[in-house]
């Protein structure tokens, strides 16, 4: 299965996303960011189903809520950065 990466600056921005994503009924985790895709130094980011990507997306947007990149995660551990 496929994992969904939502990147932050900062953990106070992936709290408010993990919190978005809550009220929205969206299951996801709060990680530190892969180094391979941390930009500027520190990164957090929130984990959830590929299957939620686009509501997730939408929920932190209506949020007003930050966030940098999101990634799709293959199961062979490629990473491609998602255009949403």
């Amino acid at each position: 299965m496929k994992e969904f990466y939502i990147t932050f600056r900062s953990i106070t921005y992936a709290q408010k996303g993990q919190a978005a994503l809550q009220r929205a009924g969206i299951r996801c985790q709060l990680r530190r960011t892969p180094r391979v895709l941390e930009e500027k130094g520190c990164g957090y980011c929130l984990t959830i189903s590929q299957w939620d990507s686009m509501k997730a997306v939408e929920a932190l947007r209506e949020g007003n809520v930050l966030f940098q990149r999101c990634y799709l995660r293959g199961p062979e551990g490629n990473w491609e950065e998602q255009m949403l």
